[in-house]
């Protein structure tokens, strides 16, 4: 798995170990577009929360990639998906700074110790204790039954910051709930608004493990309407890697002014470019009537440092007009410098792989599993096991859902329906 979102054959990763430092994080994204494609949703907002830290990222139609990432404070300039990172996550521990505000991560209590209520020794509290505490996360049914969560672990830690704060054990959990929420917010707000996307016309699309807990918190905090938790959410990236296509992403650089390149020029450095990917994915077997080509190049204006990446349109005349209106949806104006090429793109893929979502069995719901107790709200509030919804199913938050690998907590004003394949559709009722 590449950082792109593509595969290359074992034999030769070996030869490009630079693409593959983020191959997690781009199986994640590459599933969210074939769950979301499933469930006709191609605009989505994606998070994936796990142990230590939550990646956000766009999708519109495709991933976004970037060839100007970084791991840690490390320039990467290879093809990868373009995301965002917070250390945020289930571990993320909770503290108090030295002006006695409370802070959430970025240290985390990883996998050893863990969460306190993990029982292995976890002395601080975190994310996970706090969702313990509220209600959110069952002890009896995490990991479908299979780990035994300890609730008087989570609440001595807890009692012990609720002091410090002068709070309720409630109190200080819900803070540390509202802290993470704000934490993944402000990132989403980073990849979409900061760059002139409206969320509010996009799918919220949560994973990893912790993800279904902060869903519907996260959607309100952005004014989107519509989430979706996918089928396999807590394992999403395996799942974005079985269904991943073989490809190959090339550049070269050619740093010009673009009004004094040549149409024909272009398309052939262009053309070969795609004919050494198109090689290479030959050599692993695909058949070239199965291999799709993308060309495209990177612009700027003239003495800018950052490029927009623009699909090659056949002619100078046409990218350029194409790259002056990027800029204006991406920054809010034109300016009247001269364009310049920087590098030239293409993307080769081969066909889709015959990886498919198993639809549901049809049939009529288990009903629930029993009524829970959840902080803020009244009333016990219904708990679901997933596995036992048939699609077509629909719920009225405030509702909890189990599965082995996650829980989803159903706020109150949310609907969540179960489409054909198990996606759990999310939708703001306002009531």
């Amino acid at each position: 798995m590449q950082s792109s979102g593509d595969t290359v054959a074992a034999r030769q990763a070996g030869e490009n170990a630079v693409r593959m430092l983020l191959s997690g994080p781009a199986g994640g994204l590459v599933a969210a577009r074939f769950v979301g494609e499933a469930a006709g949703r191609d605009r989505l907002l994606t998070f994936d929360m796990g142990g230590t830290s939550t990646d956000v990222a766009l999708v519109d139609g495709e991933p976004r990639l970037t060839s100007e990432g970084r791991i840690g404070r490390w320039p990467v300039a290879v093809p990868m998906v373009e995301m965002h990172t917070i250390g945020a996550g289930g571990g993320s521990i909770a503290w108090l700074d030295a002006g006695g505000m409370l802070q959430v991560g970025p240290e985390s209590a990883g996998a050893d110790p863990g969460p306190a209520c993990y029982g292995r020794g976890g002395r601080r509290p975190t994310v996970t204790d706090a969702n313990l505490l509220l209600g959110r996360l069952l002890p009896d049914a995490f990991l479908g039954g299979g780990m035994a969560l300890d609730l008087e672990a989570a609440r001595q830690v807890m009692a012990g910051l609720a002091s410090a704060m002068g709070c309720s054990v409630q109190e200080a959990a819900e803070g540390i709930v509202a802290i993470a929420n704000e934490h993944m917010a402000r990132a989403l707000r980073t990849i979409s608004v900061q760059r002139g996307v409206d969320p509010a016309g996009f799918t919220l699309v949560s994973f990893g493990g912790a993800g279904g807990l902060h869903v519907c918190a996260l959607a309100e905090a952005l004014g989107m309407e519509r989430a979706m938790v996918p089928v396999h959410g807590g394992v999403l990236s395996a799942l974005g890697m079985l269904a991943a296509r073989p490809g190959r992403q090339l550049s070269r650089t050619r740093l010009m002014l673009l009004e004094g390149a040549d149409d024909a020029w272009l398309q052939e450095a262009l053309e070969q470019l795609a004919q050494e990917g198109a090689a290479a994915l030959e050599e692993e077997g695909v058949a070239a009537e199965e291999i799709e080509v993308v060309l495209s190049l990177d612009l700027r204006y003239h003495g800018q440092s950052y490029t927009l990446n623009l699909p090659w349109q056949g002619s100078v005349r046409n990218v350029e007009e194409a790259f002056h209106q990027r800029h204006r949806e991406r920054y809010g104006h034109r300016m009247e410098l001269p364009v310049e090429l920087v590098n030239l793109r293409a993307a080769v893929r081969g066909g889709v792989l015959p990886v498919r979502l198993a639809p549901l069995a049809e049939g009529s719901a288990a009903g629930e599993a029993g009524r829970v107790r959840v902080a803020g709200i009244g009333e016990p509030v219904a708990h679901w096991r997933r596995d036992a919804l048939p699609p077509g199913s629909v719920i009225e938050g405030p509702a909890i859902v189990t599965e082995t690998v996650a829980t989803t907590w159903l706020a109150p004003g949310w609907r969540c329906e179960v489409d054909a394949v198990g996606n759990l559709l999310l939708e703001q009722t306002g009531a």
